[in-house]
Formats: structure tokens, sequence, C-alpha cells
């Protein structure tokens, strides 16, 4: 007779296994078991598939190792090793792709790009 329950296939507990997060089956750093509550209370759908929190915890964490690389990289050119809201709004909008997926998003102390318009520049006469 087989043990009922859900063993998962195993014939016994093992005390070594120890329990795995849905996050570290699938190698993410984001909640993948709090993105699949807030789908769920979120009344997006009546039902959230197994899959579709693994999927867009994977996006999210993309997203924000992007974003934050480059802001890393506009905190070094500014010579500083702190990431603040200025790096991420340089960050932003000199990638074409996140200036057009966060177009309409304002980065609280991010202030604006360097823009000089050609015609205000002092002109060269030789």
């Amino acid at each position: 007779m087989s043990s009922g329950g859900k063993s998962g296939g195993k014939a016994g507990g093992d005390a070594s296994s120890k329990a795995q997060s849905r996050s570290a089956k699938a190698g993410l750093q984001f909640p993948v078991g709090r993105i699949h509550r807030l789908l769920r209370r979120g009344n997006y759908a009546q039902r959230v598939g197994a899959g579709a929190p693994v999927y867009l915890a994977a996006v999210l964490e993309y997203l924000a190792a992007e974003i934050l690389e480059l802001a890393g990289n506009a905190a070094r050119d500014n010579k500083k090793s702190r990431i603040i809201p200025r790096h991420l709004q340089l960050a932003i909008r000199n990638d074409e792709e996140l200036n057009r997926l966060l177009g309409h998003v304002v980065i609280s102390q991010g202030g604006v790009l360097p823009n000089i318009h050609q015609e205000l520049l002092p002109s060269k006469t030789k």
C-alpha cells in the first residue's frame, strides 16, 4: 500500500532534503510565491496557472537587473559608489527601449537630461 498524502514521488520523507522555494527551483531572486498570491488576490483572472508567477518573476527580475546595471554604470561615470534617483533617471532616459517602456513615468528627484539646443550655443566664427 502506498503512503497517502503529497510525498512528491519519494518513498519516504528524507530528513536531509529541505523544502525548496519556487524561486530557488527557478533560480530566481524575486519571490514567486508572493507574486502568485498577488496575482490570485488582485482579481486579474479567476484562475492563475502555476507557470504564470514564475514567468512574471523572471521578467521583473530581468528588468530590475537591466535598470540597475545601467544605473550602476551612470553612478560609476559620476564617480559615485551609491545609486541615487538621478542615476536611475539617466540610465532609463539614455536607453531607447527603457525610455519607451517608462516614457510616462516620473522619477522623483531624477532631474532632466542635459540638453542645449544648437542655436543657443556660441557660434564658431573664424
